[in-house]
């Protein structure tokens, strides 16, 4: 076997050098696995949860990638086999691990919904496939205190050596709202021109309103307003005795003009400095269409303006999308550069949802900084692809420095990612490690929990795998073929078109009796009818 083989690109030398960081990177990550790893053991197999995050080579982190073709791809060519699947529109695995910091978006999801819902395909640049998936109730096993469980599963799919494998993370059941600790928001409220349309202010401020009646009498709130300036139209405020103050300021909301959105993050990020509250959960509510046209409008910039808020005192950015048309890319990149997550609505049901029933998970935290990595065997697995999470990718040697950002987790959430996997023909045995990482909320120490999945745990169909699954399945093979507009068939291996897709969801969706999978096979049969 050739092991210096030079990639398009490398200059002399550099692939060994990254071979031996890569060797290193792992001796060192096996050698500090017992004094990093802080939660206890369990066994490992096929979807199980375990302790074990630092165990060697097929229970734990392969050795490197052996070297392949100059194009750089795990393809079938490396086994001898042509499978005759989509392996060119695969990305081809650099190596046999991978790293994302974990995201609880939904609103990619949400937002493509409105838009196919008024007739009209979704931009692809706004499809972001994990938020599909993550948009469904899962049912893994939770943990008892804060942190997650870890499991891991899979199915083959009708496409030859192809497999979906699904790693499921879980917190804690989220606390009733007497449990929770207090929480200090601050609402950053557009009120520009653009806000005007029905569904956009009037269902922000009887969101807030909602909201409000639902808060605990311990909890504060503050409210920001921008349009071309930003200002702070009620500071801080405990809602014991206070609330019709609140209202009151929610009810005088009124649209303005241009939408200086880096000024109302600014100004909220002061706002809620001046009002920060020790003990409590203290976090910024930015609820926009996302259309800033004044002052600042890059993210990274605005950020970096309230970074020492941001970083000194763990204040985090809730990002609510409304309105038809709808600045996407802005609020997703504030709110995953601002240690937050975003959501979208587009009436009543979604602004109580989001407002109302999901209140804990949207002010409270149980993980910090939580990243992911899993680990293919290569002595089963030819070549993978995660999907999604693009946005989310961390460096393989950054698992483990708590320096790098991840992301932010609250109580009862589920996080899943979906990697497409390709097997060696015949393979048996160990598939995959996934671990997770992240640092307890109010004493920053690190933790980790790890689960596994063998080859002969794998699901023989789609079809034979829990509803839960299939449902994850179908939301990305959706969100899939709305990113590839220009290739019925996607680009994901075993995705079966929309009209397939359209019939399982029904199928699912009276199977599992769930309002939220039969809004996705409406949303199917949309898309279907605007092809």
């Amino acid at each position: 076997m050739e092991t210096n083989r030079t990639r398009p690109g490398e200059l002399p030398g550099e692939r060994s050098h990254h071979r031996t960081r890569r060797v290193r990177t792992t001796l060192l990550a096996l050698t500090a696995a017992g004094g990093l790893l802080l939660t206890g053991c369990g066994a490992g197999g096929g979807g199980s949860n375990s302790g074990n995050s630092g165990a060697a080579n097929r229970s734990g982190f392969p050795a490197p990638a052996p070297p392949v073709a100059s194009g750089g791809d795990n393809s079938s060519e490396q086994d001898g086999e042509q499978t005759g699947t989509p392996a060119d529109k695969v990305a081809p695995s650099p190596d046999y691990l991978s790293t994302f910091a974990l995201d609880v978006d939904t609103a990619s999801y949400g937002y493509a919904r409105r838009v196919l819902a008024d007739g009209q395909r979704p931009d692809p640049s706004t499809i972001r496939p994990e938020e599909f998936v993550n948009s469904f109730r899962q049912d893994y096993g939770r943990p008892d205190g804060n942190g997650f469980t870890v499991t891991v599963d899979g199915a083959r799919t009708d496409m030859s050596n192809w497999s979906l494998v699904r790693v499921g993370l879980a917190t804690r059941t989220a606390d009733s709202s007497d449990e929770r600790p207090p929480a200090a928001l601050t609402f950053v409220i557009d009120v520009s021109g653009s806000m005007s349309e029905t569904g956009r202010l009037d269902l922000a401020k009887k969101s807030l309103d909602d909201m409000t009646d639902r808060l605990r009498d311990d909890d504060s709130v503050a409210l920001v307003t921008f349009s071309d300036e930003a200002e702070t139209v009620l500071p801080m405020t405990r809602l014991d005795g206070h609330r019709g103050q609140v209202h009151d300021a929610i009810d005088e909301l009124e649209t303005q003009s241009s939408t200086n959105l880096g000024a109302g993050v600014e100004t909220g990020y002061a706002t809620a400095t001046e009002g920060l509250r020790k003990g409590a959960t203290n976090r910024v509510v930015l609820i926009s269409d996302g259309l800033a046209n004044t002052g600042d409008t890059n993210a990274d910039s605005i950020l970096d303006r309230i970074a020492d808020e941001r970083r000194d005192h763990g204040i985090t950015l809730f990002g609510v999308g409304v309105g038809s048309d709808y600045g996407d890319a802005l609020m997703e990149k504030l709110a995953d550069k601002g240690d937050g997550h975003t959501a979208y609505v587009s009436n009543d049901a979604d602004a109580r949802k989001v407002f109302v029933d999901q209140l804990p998970q949207n002010i409270d935290l149980t993980a910090r900084d939580a990243k992911a990595q899993v680990a293919f065997d290569p002595e089963t697995v030819a070549q993978f692809r995660l999907i999604g999470y693009e946005d989310r990718k961390v460096a393989d040697d950054d698992f483990r420095d708590d320096n790098v950002d991840g992301g932010e987790i609250g109580p009862g959430h589920t996080v899943t990612a979906l990697y497409a996997v390709r097997t060696r023909p015949g393979a048996d045995g160990h598939l995959a490690t996934a671990s997770v990482r992240w640092l307890d909320p109010n004493t920053r120490a690190p933790h980790e929990e790890s689960g596994q999945l063998e080859t002969d745990a794998l699901h023989d169909s789609l079809s034979s795998a829990p509803n839960t699954f299939q449902v994850t399945a179908v939301a990305a093979y959706f969100a899939d073929t709305l990113r590839s507009p220009e290739d019925s068939a996607g680009t994901l291996p075993g995705n079966p078109g929309l009209g397939q897709l359209a019939a399982r969801a029904h199928t699912l969706a009276k199977k599992t009796e769930d309002t939220d999978v039969r809004q996705l096979a409406e949303a199917i049969d949309e898309a279907r009818r605007i092809d």
